[in-house]
């Protein structure tokens, strides 16, 4: 979900299949709506000329889009030999079973309902394929299972629904908690202060160059948010429909039941640390 028309600065852009990176290049998935913005990027990531590659979210349970993305892999010399999730969502998950079918691959998340094969992800974990190398990043907060993959080779991170192209991610309460979001976006601003980390292939959206301000921008926004649902409870609000009416009232309003998820999550935060009743 998005909650801001787009990040300062940065042009909305169109959202295209293609090359992101050297070592990464995007499907999109026919899905989209006001919650997934132009559908869900399918990221294929390989190594040069190793042959072999992985697929992180294959996305939707959509027959072509599956076969778009096999097909794109092979186009360039190589073969799938594994499938990556950054979380359960259907949008980015629901085809990952007939994926695997398809390319007799084993399937990691960190969800163990969603793992298809004895090996799961955690923190620190890193994945090796053709030389390809993906860090896992545990980045718990828009879902519980939420991760990113820090790709080193390309000063890249794959971000998920944690960071998108276009505007700002929901919280998904009550699976997703506010304190572990804004414990994950200072975790990814380490990546980009520490590690190098440049550019941003989100889960939805065009591709962003510049991780730290868009990280930066993600915390203060969260932190103005916080300020406006705090306030606007001391001014009478009680529910998260009252506050939603009042904080996201320059939202469309066919997404204020997904932002009433971050309201309820807000609330809860605020509650936790004493700020409010």
């Amino acid at each position: 979900m998005t909650d801001a028309a787009s990040l300062p600065g940065r042009p909305r852009g169109a959202v295209v299949s293609g090359p992101a990176t050297a070592r990464a290049v995007n499907v999109l998935a026919p899905n989209a709506s006001a919650m997934t913005l132009d559908g869900t990027n399918t990221w294929i990531v390989a190594e040069p000329d190793s042959g072999l590659a992985v697929v992180i979210d294959p996305g939707p349970l959509d027959e072509g889009h599956l076969k778009k993305v096999m097909d794109t892999a092979e186009s360039a010399g190589n073969r799938v030999a594994l499938t990556l999730l950054t979380h359960g969502h259907p949008d980015h998950a629901e085809g990952a079973s007939r994926f695997a079918e398809l390319t007799g691959t084993a399937v990691r998340a960190l969800d163990p309902a969603l793992r298809l094969g004895d090996e799961g992800l955690a923190a620190g974990d890193v994945v090796t394929v053709g030389g390809l190398e993906l860090r896992v990043v545990p980045t718990p907060g828009h879902t519980s299972d939420s991760l990113c993959f820090h790709l080193p080779a390309d000063q890249a991170v794959l971000t998920g629904d944690t960071v998108l192209g276009r505007g700002t991610t929901v919280v998904a309460h009550p699976d997703g908690r506010l304190g572990d979001y804004l414990d994950s976006l200072r975790r990814l601003r380490s990546l980009t202060v520490d590690d190098g980390v440049r550019t941003v292939l989100p889960g939805h959206g065009p591709v962003l160059e510049d991780a730290q301000g868009v990280v930066e921008y993600y915390l203060a926004h969260r932190a103005k948010r916080l300020a406006q649902v705090e306030t606007a409870v001391e001014n009478g609000c009680t529910t998260a429909h009252e506050v939603v009416a009042r904080v996201y009232a320059d939202v469309d309003h066919a997404l204020w039941p997904a932002a009433e998820w971050s309201v309820a999550a807000q609330l809860e935060y605020l509650r936790e640390h004493g700020l409010i009743g």
